[in-house]
């Protein structure tokens, strides 16, 4: 499936305030095509702008992380479709998927389970708990996000490679922790550039700081889409 440059740049509206968020979206215009809401700006009157954002014709992820009962993930998931949100992630714990691809039915919504968050590293998962490390904790989610019918993994671009050669096309991955060349890796501790996290087999990558935060905004989003661009255009 082709997608278009333009569309594989997510941007995450990691701002404070709705005005902050309304302000971005206007300053970017078309320079972006789909957007990233999560707690912050959720809690901060989101979720009625993402729906905005969504009849204005732009693609909406909404990083909600949902896990709960299974019958509150699955209303949640419901209530996101009816919203036109693009994707919609959950942890990827087989109940909580399960129920989320419930709640979007047949509709366009797409369901993505984080695997293991990108602030993460062997240490974390440990102190978390878990027997095994953190690449197999990866790829075991990956397998229950196939079994449970739902449409991608959000993992780090640096484990993108292993999971595209484990689940073929079959599933969407959607890479946070990329960071532009020469820009700070802040909490992320598994990064890469744009054009790596493409060439390692990510669909779509999410990029904040470094597009928000930009003295250009626009043109900081310009160079992203190019850069990702021009990886097309060198095959």
């Amino acid at each position: 499936m082709h997608i278009p440059a333009r569309d594989r740049l997510i941007v995450g509206l990691d701002l404070a305030s709705l005005k902050e968020a309304e302000r971005m979206v206007a300053r970017l215009g078309d320079a972006v095509s789909f957007y990233k809401i999560g707690f912050e700006l959720a809690l901060s009157g989101g979720i009625p702008f993402a729906a905005d954002l969504a009849r204005s014709g732009k693609k909406v992820f909404l990083d909600l992380k949902l896990h709960d009962i299974g019958n509150t993930v699955a209303r949640a998931a419901e209530r996101a479709a009816a919203l036109g949100m693009t994707f919609l992630t959950v942890h990827a714990f087989p109940q909580t998927m399960r129920a989320a691809a419930e709640g979007r039915g047949q509709s366009g919504l797409k369901i993505l389970g984080v695997t293991v968050l990108t602030s993460w590293d062997e240490n974390d998962v440990k102190e978390a708990g878990y027997a095994v490390g953190l690449r197999e904790l990866v790829g075991r989610r990956a397998d229950q996000a196939k079994q449970a019918g739902i449409d991608g993994l959000i993992a780090s671009p640096v484990e993108a490679a292993g999971l595209r050669a484990q689940v073929g096309r079959s599933l969407l991955i959607v890479t946070p922790g990329v960071r532009p060349a020469g820009a700070a890796a802040g909490d992320q501790k598994r990064v890469m550039t744009p054009a790596e996290a493409i060439k390692s087999g990510a669909d779509h990558i999410v990029v904040a700081r470094p597009v928000i935060a930009a003295p250009e905004p626009r043109a900081a989003a310009e160079a992203i889409v190019a850069e990702i661009g021009s990886l097309s255009k060198s095959k």
